[in-house]
């Protein structure tokens, strides 16, 4: 039963992102099924998945061709490593398609087990690359406030949220972190326009270049869009003024593609969308859309003629780089994605169309910014819609809302008082209709309870 579950979770299950105590109180959300977009739990309650997991099954549940993949490979090699020479076929063919998927800069792949050991292994390539050309004093890698990167203790470094940072003695030496490109919080104030502001952001990598000084500077890491940090799309003007800027410094540009990735913004890449070249890409979920763990970096030439070239050992992997089993998964769907051209349905048809859904939600009166970004996003909600004024962050509005989602059948992430999504690439116009009708039945139950609660400007 969902008690009996409930209990052995609370006595034995330490989830990541949680506090322990008041979940044994409350006890666990138990999921048992899914298929397609939807969820089922342990009381047979059907929930429509608008995340997609955790931001990755691109694909949808339920997806024969990446169970029998999976199988077949069990069947024949379950795992062998990549150290001391070695490679397996599937480790090999998914590299190779890795490779035409990707800008053409990419073709090389360092595989990981998660987008957090893809971007501690940037940490360690970043800094081999710059000693070997003998610069070892250019080891300063420059990312933004409310970033996520991952949670191991370089990837937690990297990122910018505060509340990690608290934990652990973080950031590590040599990380160091410029403000965020919101519009909303650091624009709009200053009455800036979204291209006015994407130009200030974007100079604020440039004063932090100059201040530390170019020659102790690796490199720069950012998520096209902000993923986990509320879905924060930067203006048009950012990325190609940061491109600039990397440019003209001699900085390594790197890509956390780990959300962005496998279509999500309407091209396969978000690097593609922002309008860069990174030298690095980070990536992870979508490649297998989460039914086996595996991630990775794509190398770019320049990085990867030093490595290769200036050569030695790289003293760095995992146990699991290059798993057989997730490569097989791996390349099951990367074609699938490809076969299905999702890219373009994202592209052409559903981005557009949820683009337009939310260009509706915009007037509800609880939102004071809806956007967008391919298949991504967010609503911004605010006490006072004529002054954007913010809520009580005592009330939690975000909190509020997430739980008449849930109790409302949809699965839709706060973070602070912005709800986001990110829902699978297969959802058709019909799905994204009733995902936005329950959207806006939450906002309704939400605007009710301020309402109630006295929060309303």
């Amino acid at each position: 039963t969902t008690r009996d579950w409930q209990d052995a979770d609370a006595r034995h299950f330490l989830p990541p992102f949680t506090d322990f105590r008041r979940l044994a109180r409350k006890g666990a959300r138990v999921i048992t099924r899914a298929d397609g977009i939807p969820l089922w739990d342990s009381d047979g309650h059907r929930i429509l998945d608008a995340m997609r997991g955790l931001w990755c099954v691109n694909v949808g549940y339920g997806q024969r061709a990446l169970a029998d993949a999976a199988t077949r490979q069990l069947s024949e090699l379950p795992f062998y490593n990549a150290f001391f020479q070695t490679a397996t076929p599937p480790a090999i063919e998914l590299a190779e398609l890795l490779a035409e998927v990707t800008p053409p800069q990419f073709e090389h792949v360092f595989f990981t087990g998660s987008g957090s050991e893809g971007n501690d292994t940037v940490v360690r390539m970043v800094r081999r690359y710059w000693d070997l050309l003998g610069e070892p004093g250019r080891d300063v890698i420059i990312s933004r406030r409310n970033a996520y990167h991952g949670s191991t203790m370089a990837g937690a470094s990297l990122g910018g949220m505060s509340g990690m940072h608290a934990q652990g003695g973080l950031p590590i030496p040599g990380i160091v972190h410029i403000e965020q490109p919101y519009w909303w919080a650091h624009g709009r104030p200053h009455g800036w326009s979204r291209d006015e502001f994407g130009l200030v952001a974007a100079r604020w990598l440039e004063q932090e270049i100059l201040r530390l000084g170019p020659e102790k500077v690796a490199a720069f890491i950012g998520e096209p869009v902000q993923g986990a940090g509320g879905v924060i799309v930067p203006p048009a003007t950012y990325w190609p003024e940061v491109q600039r800027i990397c440019d003209r410094y001699g900085v390594l540009l790197v890509s956390d593609e780990v959300i962005c990735g496998f279509g999500r913004t309407g091209r396969w890449f978000g690097c593609e969308t922002m309008g860069t070249r990174p030298d690095l890409m980070t990536f992870a979920k979508g490649v297998t859309s989460g039914y086996v763990p595996l991630g990775g970096v794509m190398v770019g030439e320049r990085v990867a003629r030093v490595l290769i070239e200036r050569g030695g050992e790289f003293a760095h992997g995992y146990t699991y780089s290059g798993h057989p089993v997730a490569c097989a998964v791996g390349l099951a769907n990367v074609r699938l994605i490809r076969d299905l051209r999702l890219v373009e349905h994202v592209a052409g048809d559903v981005g557009p169309y949820l683009a337009q859904a939310y260009a509706d939600l915009a007037g509800h009166p609880l939102v004071g910014e809806a956007e967008t970004c391919g298949l991504m996003g967010a609503l911004l909600l605010v006490r006072d819609k004529a002054t954007g004024a913010a809520f009580d962050p005592a009330w939690e509005a975000g909190m509020v809302c997430r739980g008449h989602c849930f109790r409302e059948g949809l699965i839709m992430r706060a973070v602070g008082d912005r709800m986001i999504i990110a829902p699978p690439l297969v959802i058709t116009r019909t799905q994204i209709d009733e995902m936005v009708a329950l959207i806006r039945r939450c906002l309704d139950l939400t605007l009710a309870d301020a309402r109630a609660a006295g929060q309303l400007g």
